[in-house]
């Protein structure tokens, strides 16, 4: 059965109605920030029907990861009654089929953001839609990306630009300016990333960060407040309540000497296993460290690995072991984290691109899913196969964090809680990741707030 219009939520049709009266402004943009779950891509969905029946825009591009392109878009289309009657293709497959649906007559052409550069390419100076919805707009979030630049290169030939994101600054404020070019060409955050910096940021050289300024939150909320609707889920949506787990262990003795001694000095002597491995910079010896507290590490450049503890492990299988057989979401970092899993949990299950798994998921008939967080992140529904997630390996990304516990921690989660568990090695680089993450989940929460409409 179709879904109508008058079945979507009062505060879906708010979401629609503010892109239709900011992005209804011939000057540009609007930055819809919804948490998961709030059904973004049925109202901005509307929006786009009422602007192209209304004539305000001609045709419409809609970029989105991967998954999301695929499936979401077009599956959110067919279901709704008053988006029935817009044509639209799916630019995807080979070069000879993405331009093939490009020719294809639509009033909404669809394509992944790993395409956006092809497409930039393909059409040049012939592009014809001029509103483009940007799907998880924190994928443009560094002026350096390909991607960004070949938005930058169209720019001019676009009148509406729409950004939809959950986690709009996953690394702090710092990700806020290239976004916002998109949406009014610098008005804002200023013309260039680098004026942006100078005037809202700082250098830490003591920790090599460009840290804010004490003034740089209040202004730049300020400054993009009138172009941007955000709307909690906690304040429309039955939630779960959250519990956060932090499951601690330790790095058997002798093994956390030789952790500290690569720490300090970026060579790891193992004896034992006559081996040596040499971290080169920073950012090396930091994803080795990170390896190193999951209890296995590449020791070359064929990445072949080499165990060092079964701490992760034997945590695991005491939680698998507590849950009694009930399912759990299982994230990790690494290949040798999945092989290793995959040797100690015979029975779990790889989450991959089948709509089959996800459907065993929900159906209770996988007892354990493991996934890579970049994988899962986006476009999944998973909260009607368990409440349970085990964080593994840890990440740096807030964005991938905070979009794979929603796969989960959202609405229709038939349970009264959802469990997150990490599973932290002590004294180890796992400690700083998940602080970080938190100084990051905390930054990107008072930028929320501070754009939030409550009804």
């Amino acid at each position: 059965m179709l879904l109508t219009r008058d079945m979507m939520h009062p505060y879906q049709n708010r979401a629609s109605d503010f892109i239709c009266d900011i992005a209804g402004n011939v000057a540009g943009g609007c930055a819809l920030w919804l948490d998961m779950g709030l059904g973004k891509t049925v109202s901005t969905a509307t929006a786009a029907s009422d602007m192209l029946d209304d004539f305000s825009v001609g045709r419409v591009l809609i970029i989105a990861p991967k998954r999301v392109a695929l499936t979401t878009w077009p599956l959110e289309l067919r279901n709704w009654e008053h988006l029935m009657h817009l044509r639209f293709s799916v630019i995807a497959g080979s070069a000879k089929q993405r331009t093939a649906a490009i020719l294809q007559r639509a009033d909404i052409h669809i394509i992944s953001r790993d395409n956006v550069q092809w497409l930039v390419r393909m059409v040049g100076r012939q592009w014809p839609w001029d509103m483009v919805i940007i799907d998880e707009s924190s994928s443009f979030k560094s002026q350096s990306s390909n991607r960004w630049k070949a938005m930058k290169a169209v720019l001019r030939t676009i009148t509406r630009v729409v950004e939809l994101s959950a986690t709009p600054a996953p690394q702090g404020l710092i990700d806020l300016w290239a976004q916002f070019y998109l949406l009014d060409k610098g008005e804002r955050l200023g013309a260039t990333e680098s004026a942006f910096k100078k005037r809202w940021f700082m250098e830490d050289r003591e920790k090599h960060l460009i840290v804010p300024r004490d003034f740089a939150e209040g202004e730049i909320h300020s400054l993009v407040s009138d172009i941007t609707m955000h709307m909690s889920a906690e304040d429309y949506l039955d939630m779960p309540e959250k519990i956060i787990n932090k499951i601690e262990v330790d790095i058997p003795r002798e093994r956390m000497l030789q952790y500290q001694n690569f720490e300090r000095d970026m060579i790891l002597e193992m004896e034992e296993l006559d081996l040596e491995v040499e971290a080169e910079n920073a950012a090396t010896l930091t994803g080795k460290l990170l390896q190193f507290s999951n209890g296995a590490m590449y020791v070359n450049e064929a990445r072949d690995w080499e165990v060092l503890h079964d701490e992760k492990i034997e945590a695991l299988k005491e939680i698998v072991e507590s849950h009694n057989g009930y399912p759990i979401l299982v994230a990790y970092n690494f290949k040798s984290d999945l092989a290793r899993l995959q040797a100690a949990f015979p029975q779990a299950v790889v989450m991959d691109d089948d709509p089959d798994t996800q459907l065993r998921w929900n159906n209770g008939e996988i007892p354990i899913l493991l996934t890579h967080p970049a994988s899962s992140g986006h476009g999944l529904n998973l909260q009607k196969g368990s409440n349970v997630i085990v964080w593994f390996g840890l990440n740096w990304s807030l964005e991938l964090y905070l979009q794979l516990n929603g796969r989960l921690y959202r609405q229709g989660q038939k349970q009264k809680t959802v469990v997150i568990h990490h599973i932290v090695a002590r004294h180890t680089v796992d400690e700083r990741v998940l602080a970080v993450v938190g100084k990051k989940e905390a930054t990107q929460k008072e930028l929320l707030e501070a754009v939030k409409m409550v009804a």
